[in-house]
């Protein structure tokens, strides 16, 4: 029994359960226990200095005790517990570097050691002082909170870091890996196509599926593949291009039965066409692309010229017509050479080509309203035409007589002999007909056309190339009527207003004699026109404005070569040409205008006319002697070489040669001769003296002062020597451009006498310093423009004066009219 009741009594009577846990995040506090909690810290500094663990910590209590013995058994335990923590006193002993060990007379070390309790005591102390600001649970869960989320965020940061190290390190060994890669595609694309290229040109009708391969690499990603490939094409392309133009079979030809010869070659054609079908489509879609613009231009130049007769030469010459005025040099000098070797070798197409070409370059001309660069239209020099055309129509026509002569022959003389066999006349029937029908296919099949056709393509090819010019030469007059009317007096500018005029009239006088003599009245009326640029003859009211120099020269060339050119049929006064080249002499300037256009209109409408009028002819002589002291030694020698030609023509010219001014009856009704006149007949040239040769007999080139000299002796020499050169030729050869000349002075004549102490004189100190010729002509040029300025100046200043005395004139009228006014007032 004592057993038992001692068991019951220490027998430990559980607690009661505590109330569920609840986690902190899932304790939600309101808003208002926070603002109450923030504003009174100090009276809830307590709850901070509670014993938790105390609290918290599960009691256990024996059943059968009273109280006080319960209160005295529980203070007995806390007794227990702080002795124990009193005992317990950690120790910790100091690294033996840190301090100097104890060495005892036993002979033993010893290293200091220290107790934590103060580092406890201290440690204790901070935290009473830091329980006065302890935090309250809730300001804990928020804190708690924070230090979560900002837990997250480093760890998130640290997992980006970790994860950028290695994406940085994947980034840069796969673009190394794509380098590699690329190198190595490119070679074996580059591979690739050298491979089917050399196959194709190996055995075309084996491989020749392997062009829609290599059309493939065209439409690649990388550009050098693209241009790789179209070059390769290229010449794979111009490699097995046949010599005659495709033309695929009809169904009715499809359905037939043939050979496996005839399958293969037709299946050849056809996927040869397609092939180059798609690389001309894809060539023009990269047209427009500026990368890949000048190697496409290439290929079509290049394709265009070296099988012109193939399939869809249309579109080939669509495109080099298109860029034959481009901007760019190289795109536009290429398209140019292509036209022009299109233009020569006609026996490539038959001149079909060519018809084609023109009609592109008229529609090109009037599509730009004739804003292009020259060399659009210049391309059309390079054509010619065959005039013999008509000349083959005559033995044809005889060798047709003769046929048809043999054939009543034949026919007779096979109604007098026995009728053969009907099967014989079937078969030779059947052999007509063969013969025809193969005869008619080689027709269609070959380029080479027979006379009508030629006769044919010739005459659509000259009415293109005169619709242009034609067009060229209203656009000039229309434009520069209606820019006339705008501004007034304009000066001539540079050709950029006309930039088709000059290769359209070099066009016109080299095709003049194959001009319809229908249009020829209305070109010579539109040249008259146009070379009356300005001039004060000019008084109608449609005045043709900005016009070079070199333009009306060229003008008046062209329409003395249409003369020429037609001078059975025509009968035109050119006077009014006359009038304009004695005008245009004046107004030539060496710099703006071009030398050898002057040259050439003096040999064409001086030197090469027929005889002239005396009074005309004096006027020209004059004026190029006045001419050659104005510029450079080119210049000169032309205009002296003219001057000779019409002084050896027109016998009683050479009165100007002598030193009597007035020339008596061979003046005519003109006795003082007008420099400035505009009209040759009126300027009295006639009673003048060519005292110009004086001075070009002193010119520092030896070849014009000969020249001068040999003039000057004219009237009387015996013996009179033709000049030989042209004025063309004689401009040519004293060109600065081709030659550089340093003229050298005449050495001085030497006393023979020599006085006593003197020293001879060497050469090299004879001769003078070399003069050159550039600015001998700039002074000289300088020095007469100079002159000419001066007259002007005198006429503006002039007109100024007048200006000014009408102006002070009208102020002193005003002023008179106010005098009277205030005087008015005044009475």
């Amino acid at each position: 029994m004592g057993k038992s009741k001692a068991k019951q009594r220490k027998q430990i009577i559980l607690p009661p359960e505590l109330p569920p846990e609840i986690n902190e995040d899932d304790i939600e506090v309101s808003d208002e226990d926070l603002q109450f909690v923030d504003e009174n810290k100090d009276y809830a500094g307590f709850v901070s200095r509670l014993d938790t663990h105390s609290i918290t910590k599960q009691v256990t209590r024996v059943e059968g005790l009273s109280e006080d013995a319960l209160e005295a058994l529980y203070e007995k335990r806390r007794r227990k517990a702080l002795e124990q923590k009193e005992n317990e006193k950690i120790v910790v002993q100091v690294d033996p570097v840190d301090a100097l060990p104890v060495k005892t007379l036993d002979g033993e070390v010893y290293y200091r050691t220290f107790s934590q309790t103060e580092e406890v005591a201290e440690d204790e102390e901070g935290n009473e002082d830091k329980s006065m600001v302890k935090l309250t649970k809730a300001e804990r869960r928020a804190k708690l909170k924070k230090s979560k989320k900002e837990a997250k965020k480093q760890g998130k940061e640290l997992a980006k870091t970790e994860e950028m190290q290695p994406t940085q390190q994947e980034a840069a060994l796969a673009e190394v890996k794509e380098e590699l890669t690329a190198e190595e595609a490119f070679e074996s694309k580059k591979r690739k196509l050298a491979e089917l290229g050399m196959a194709l040109l190996a055995d075309p009708e084996a491989n020749i599926k392997s062009l829609k391969e290599m059309l493939q690499f065209a439409k690649d990603g990388d550009h050098s593949i693209v241009k790789l490939g179209l070059l390769s094409l290229l010449a794979v392309f111009k490699d097995i291009i046949p010599g005659y133009r495709i033309r695929l079979p009809t169904d009715k030809e499809l359905e037939m039965k043939v050979s496996k010869e005839v399958k293969k070659m037709r299946y050849y054609e056809s996927t040869l066409l397609s092939a180059y079908k798609g690389y001309l489509q894809k060539l023009l879609a990269l047209e427009k692309l500026p990368m890949y613009n000048h190697i496409v231009v290439r290929c079509i130049c290049t394709l265009l010229d070296a099988v012109p007769h193939f399939n869809f030469r249309e579109s080939l010459l669509a495109a080099v017509v298109r860029n034959i005025g481009f901007s760019d040099d190289v795109v536009r000098r290429l398209c140019c050479a292509t036209i022009k070797s299109l233009f020569t070798n006609g026996g490539k197409h038959g001149g079909q080509a060519t018809a084609e070409a023109v009609r592109l370059i008229a529609d090109h001309v009037k599509a730009h309203d004739c804003q292009l660069h020259p060399d659009s239209v210049e391309v059309l020099m390079s054509l010619s035409f065959d005039e013999d055309l008509r000349k083959q129509e005559v033995p044809e026509d005889n060798n047709k007589i003769k046929n048809k002569k043999n054939k009543k022959r034949k026919n007779f003389e096979e109604s007098n002999q026995l009728h053969g066999n009907d099967r014989k006349k079937s078969k030779q029937e059947m052999m007509a007909k063969m013969k025809e029908e193969v005869a008619a296919d080689y027709k269609a099949v070959a380029y080479t056309p027979d006379v009508e056709e030629r006769k044919r393509i010739q005459s659509e090819t000259l009415s293109a190339v005169f619709e242009t010019y034609f067009r060229i030469l209203r656009h000039t007059m229309q434009s520069s009527v209606a820019s006339g009317d705008a501004k007034g007096n304009i000066t001539p500018s540079a050709s950029g207003a006309h930039p088709l005029l000059a290769p359209c009239l070099s066009g016109l006088g080299k095709f003049s004699h194959l001009i319809d003599l229908d249009y020829i009245g209305d070109l010579m009326n539109y040249l008259k026109r146009l070379a009356a640029r300005g001039s004060n003859s000019d008084s109608s009211a449609q005045k043709v404005q900005n016009l070079t120099v070199s333009e009306r020269l060229r003008c008046c060339i062209v329409a003395f070569k249409v003369m020429r050119s037609n001078l059975d049929a025509l009968n035109v006064d050119l006077q009014d040409f006359f009038v304009q080249l004695y005008n245009l002499v004046l107004e030539y300037r060496p710099g703006r205008d071009q030398g050898e256009v002057m040259a050439e209109a003096l040999k064409i409408m001086l030197c090469d006319d027929r005889q002239h009028d005396m009074q005309k002819a004096a006027a020209f002589v004059k004026r190029l002697a006045t001419f050659s002291l104005c510029f450079g030694s080119a210049e000169s020698m032309a205009a002296l070489v003219t001057l000779k030609h019409l002084l050896q023509k027109n016998v009683k010219c050479r009165n100007l040669l002598e030193n009597d001014a007035g020339g008596g009856s061979v003046s005519g009704s003109i006795a003082k001769y007008q420099p400035y006149a505009s009209d040759p007949n009126l300027s009295g040239a006639l009673a003048s003296v060519l005292w110009e040769l004086n001075l070009l007999s002193k010119h520092y080139h030896p070849t014009i002062s000969t020249l001068a000299s040999s003039i000057s002796t004219m009237n009387t020499a015996q013996n009179q020597v033709f000049l030989s050169i042209s004025p063309q030729q004689a401009f040519r050869n004293l060109s600065l451009e081709q030659e550089s000349f340093n003229p050298q002075g005449i050495p001085q004549k030497s006393n023979n006498k020599r006085k006593r102490g003197t020293v001879p004189l060497t050469v090299a100190s004879i001769e003078p310093s070399s003069i050159e010729e550039n600015e001998v002509s700039k002074k000289l040029s300088r020095h007469f423009m100079l002159l000419r300025d001066i007259k002007e100046n005198e006429k503006l200043r002039g007109e100024l004066d007048r200006t000014t005395s009408s102006l002070q004139l009208y102020e002193e009228y005003k002023r008179q009219c106010k005098a009277a006014k205030h005087k008015t007032k005044k009475n």
